[in-house]
């Protein structure tokens, strides 16, 4: 008997009957899905669950002594305070600078668009010692500074400068591909059915990249309340003042303290976890909108 080709169905995305990953060897795919899961259980999986368990191991009310000390507390409002302050600028900035990028031609668009990737590429302690080198008592302005009474280093501005700059690309990243793919004919269209600037920006382009927005604020946001290496260069490590939620654990650590530094640890890790869900969250609703929309809102 002849055998008849597979044929996708029309409409749909996916055929398992013809998915190239399903004619790969039942063995090969089973030992690729044992490693990956062996990796991820090795590497994220048991060293969360050692975090929660180390918290844990004299007790819930010790746990809750760590969290509640008083130095705690402060690394928590400063986490919190730096994460918003750095975020909403940095959610500004992505915003303004994947408008114009995307939507304008100048000269000059990339270079811009490399000096938003540059915080990859430097590491963040060279980052901090930046800004010790520009606003420090010795640096560039710190003459000035000190004149006229304002502290950056060892201060919250300085911890906000270092954890802005760290985190700068997240929102900007996310949006630009997006925006790009886009394209510009339905703002096109709204201006040209009488809509101004403001209104084709509120009505059209902010609804087409809401959930793209929403993913770069979550990853900016993660990154800064655990943002470590420029924070330490710029914090002084002032307990109690200008010390964030990983500044604390390690001071907590080198004094042996293992258990407060395993409690205040498992906030971060919970935060992070946090983070994983409403990431993969956003991830599943932008796809299944995709979805509808490529295949006519055949979807609900």
């Amino acid at each position: 008997m002849k055998k008849v080709p597979a044929v996708r169905p029309q409409g749909c995305l996916y055929d398992p009957r013809i998915s190239p990953g399903l004619t790969e060897p039942y063995s090969l795919r089973l030992l690729l899905i044992t490693l990956s899961l062996g990796f991820l259980g090795l590497f994220l999986v048991l060293p969360l669950i050692l975090v929660f368990s180390q918290a844990l191991q004299k007790g819930f009310a010790v746990y809750l002594a760590s969290i509640a000390d008083s130095d705690a507390l402060s690394a928590i409002r400063l986490t919190l305070v730096t994460a918003v302050i750095s975020v909403t600028l940095n959610l500004a900035f992505g915003l303004a600078a994947a408008w114009a990028i995307t939507k304008f031609r100048f000269k000059g668009k990339g270079i811009i668009v490399s000096l938003i990737d540059l915080p990859f590429a430097v590491s963040p302690v060279v980052a901090g010692l930046i800004f010790v080198l520009l606003f420090g008592l010795h640096g560039w302005f710190g003459p000035w500074l000190s004149d006229h009474n304002i502290r950056i280093i060892f201060a919250v501005p300085g911890i906000v400068l270092a954890t802005m700059f760290v985190t700068l690309p997240f929102v900007a990243r996310e949006l630009i591909p997006l925006m790009q793919s886009q394209g510009t004919d339905e703002e096109e269209a709204a201006l040209t059915l009488g809509a101004n600037g403001m209104q084709t920006f509120v009505r059209v382009t902010l609804p087409n990249i809401a959930w793209g927005l929403l993913y770069g604020v979550i990853l900016c946001n993660s990154r800064a309340m655990g943002e470590f290496g420029a924070v330490s260069v710029v914090s002084g490590h002032l307990r109690g003042l200008t010390n964030t939620l990983p500044l604390h654990v390690e001071i907590l650590y080198n004094e042996y303290k293992f258990a407060a530094a395993f409690a205040v640890a498992s906030l971060l890790s919970l935060l992070a976890l946090v983070t994983i869900v409403a990431r993969s969250i956003l991830e599943w609703r932008l796809h299944r909108r995709m979805t509808v929309d490529t295949m006519g809102g055949e979807l609900r």
